[in-house]
């Protein structure tokens, strides 16, 4: 089968002719890829800079957004069948960890990563997964249009989940970048909260975009938006600050744009955020990390996705140009989520 492989940092991935993989434990799923999602930890993988924490064997399948059919099963599994339309989340778990106990599967002790920790990932005409990973879907649904909710949706979704506390009426979201899981982000607080939602973007269309999926608010990322947002909230902040980007100063201004007592979460990755101790102490502002999600918030995102409060925006790709897929994503020439369709 064809496969989109990593053979060294720094270079760019090849498609190659590998082996099919096979269900030989009890508990295996083998997929047949329908859509698997072009991330911008992708881009970060190719840098290398995922391999002090994953330390994956080179070389192997990258792709880590995957959906598309039950091509094959083990001998135990019972919760899919041959021929099911399915949504894999990102880490197969073990179920029997404490943190797949308390319900927190993400963190999974046992947990592998296909795409990242060496595992092969799904840019390939198949995956071998587990039971554990597969969400059934409608058999209507086609797998490459929503492939990314693997793990842009799931995380967008996570990080909103945690937020709905603290977003009761009368009080203001800043999401900060509008595109690949952004956009996911606007639809996940308006489908969950009645709260002010406002979306700050360099991209004019990523903010007509936002404005079209539920953002009451849009303000251009062209130095000023501190102030604009300020403005926008009575000159007090926002009570939660959801940044999808977190790189390039943008985690040091969601900061800034965080009230008294608001909560700052961490989506995007990439920057240094430099926060004298004082200010934290002093207006009590929280940070908040975020990582994938749970399995259970993976179903009910999809929940979501099949009544159509939450679509993805996409552009498709042969898997054979997988190339030009991550460097569109990287020249920022991709409106919501590139897709790889084998």
């Amino acid at each position: 089968m064809r496969a989109v492989r990593l053979h060294g940092y720094n270079e760019k991935p090849t498609v190659d002719q590998v082996p099919e993989p096979s269900a030989k434990g009890p508990l295996d799923v083998v997929v047949k890829i329908g859509g698997a999602g072009v991330c911008r930890t992708d881009l970060h993988i190719i840098l290398g800079q995922w391999d002090e924490a994953m330390k994956p064997t080179l070389p192997y399948t990258i792709g880590h957004e995957n959906a598309g059919w039950v091509h094959e099963v083990g001998s135990a599994v019972t919760n899919v069948a041959v021929g099911d339309t399915v949504i894999l989340h990102p880490t197969p778990t073990c179920g029997l960890c404490h943190a797949c106990r308390a319900g927190q599967d993400m963190h999974c002790a046992q947990s592998i990563f296909p795409g990242l920790d060496g595992t092969d990932g799904g840019m390939a005409e198949y995956l071998l997964t587990s039971a554990r990973a597969c969400v059934k879907l409608d058999p209507s649904t086609q797998p490459k249009d929503v492939a990314a909710l693997a793990d842009a949706g799931i995380t967008a979704y996570h990080a909103v989940r945690k937020a709905v506390p603290l977003l009761y009426p009368g009080t203001t979201a800043v999401v900060i970048g509008a595109g690949g899981l952004g956009h996911i982000g606007v639809q996940c607080l308006a489908a969950l909260t009645a709260a002010t939602v406002i979306v700050v973007d360099r991209n004019p269309a990523a903010l007509e975009l936002a404005g079209q999926l539920g953002a009451t608010h849009t303000v251009v990322a062209d130095g000023t938006h501190v102030d604009a947002v300020k403005d926008l909230t009575g000159g007090e902040g926002a009570d939660v600050v959801l940044d999808f980007v977190a790189e390039e100063g943008a985690e040091n201004e969601g900061f800034a744009m965080t009230r008294r007592a608001g909560s700052y979460f961490v989506i995007g990755y990439g920057g240094t955020l430099v926060v004298p101790t004082l200010d934290v102490i002093a207006t009590e502002r929280n940070v908040v990390g975020n990582i994938v999600g749970t399995y259970n918030e993976l179903a009910e995102l999809m929940v979501l996705a099949e009544a159509g409060k939450v679509t993805l925006h996409t552009k498709t790709y042969p898997l054979d140009e997988a190339q030009q897929a991550l460097a569109d994503l990287d020249a920022g020439q991709v409106r919501g989520r590139a897709i790889l369709v084998p």
